[in-house]
């Protein structure tokens, strides 16, 4: 939405943050190559450039997100 992160609620907040975690993780360990917000005029969002052996695996990544996980309303899509 466009007034996020500005009105995130509590419960968003704590999502981001194990988000970042996760994230951060993944950066760590070598499977994402990139990870970072986008300042885009229509809202803030997301971008992650990963390496994986195949498309399901990348799925797997993103259901691991706990953003993906907890079921709140954020969304992906995927890319290769």
């Amino acid at each position: 939405r466009p007034g996020f992160p500005a009105d995130m609620t509590p419960e968003e907040g704590a999502l981001m943050g194990a988000h970042m975690a996760y994230w951060a993780g993944l950066a760590a360990s070598g499977a994402a190559i990139v990870v970072g917000p986008v300042a885009d005029p229509a809202g803030l969002w997301g971008l992650a450039v990963i390496e994986v052996e195949d498309e399901r695996e990348a799925r797997d990544i993103l259901a691991g997100d706990p953003v993906t996980a907890a079921g709140s309303g954020f969304k992906y899509e995927l890319h290769s």
